[in-house]
């Protein structure tokens, strides 16, 4: 999704780079063009909105003829409208009494599965770290968590696809002389 979304926002910057000076009528498309992507995102309609008009067409004009290149300009006020609206990145707090879970919501083909590999990598040396395949709605996901974690060498609870969701992340919980009792 943000790959899809990353391409279309170059693609309007692309466009611009190509303009020696940018028209109203040049940043009126590019931001239609933005709106678009963004929508096709599966943005929330209101948050577009609110993020355009903070990049509102009078700030893509240019104040000096010293500054940058009008499509640098451009790609600086959507950068710092995308920090403002999306927040500034924060380190992974992990205070508190362990377990510490963390679950990954997505439209399918979002990254989730390949993202919580990735975290998990990144947690192993820190803490005792597992990720567990929960998601039985699409069947490769199990077996394309366990390959990765294979790869990464992290421990990958898995029940198939039989088992509801909720269940498989209760059972990753419960230690394994319990777990196989219980079944």
């Amino acid at each position: 999704m943000f790959e899809g979304l990353t391409n279309k926002l170059q693609a309007v910057f692309d466009k611009l780079s190509k303009r020696g000076v940018l028209s109203e009528a040049d940043v009126d498309a590019a931001l239609r063009e933005v709106r678009l992507a963004l929508l096709e995102a599966d943005v929330h309609y209101t948050v577009v909105k609110d993020f355009l008009d903070a990049c509102g067409s009078a700030r893509w004009a240019p104040r000096s003829a010293n500054i940058c290149l009008p499509h640098n300009r451009s790609l600086k006020i959507v950068y710092e409208e995308l920090i403002t609206t999306l927040g500034k990145p924060a380190p992974l707090d992990l205070s508190g009494q362990p377990p510490h879970v963390m679950m990954l919501v997505g439209l399918q083909g979002s990254g989730k599965t390949t993202m919580a590999a990735k975290l998990g990598l990144r947690l192993k040396g820190s803490a005792a770290t597992a990720v567990v395949a929960a998601d039985t709605y699409r069947p490769a996901a199990v077996t394309q968590l366990q390959v990765l974690g294979k790869q990464l060498d992290l421990p990958v609870h898995s029940e198939g696809t039989q088992v509801p969701p909720p269940q498989i992340c209760r059972n990753a919980f419960q230690p394994r002389g319990k777990r196989l009792m219980a079944r």
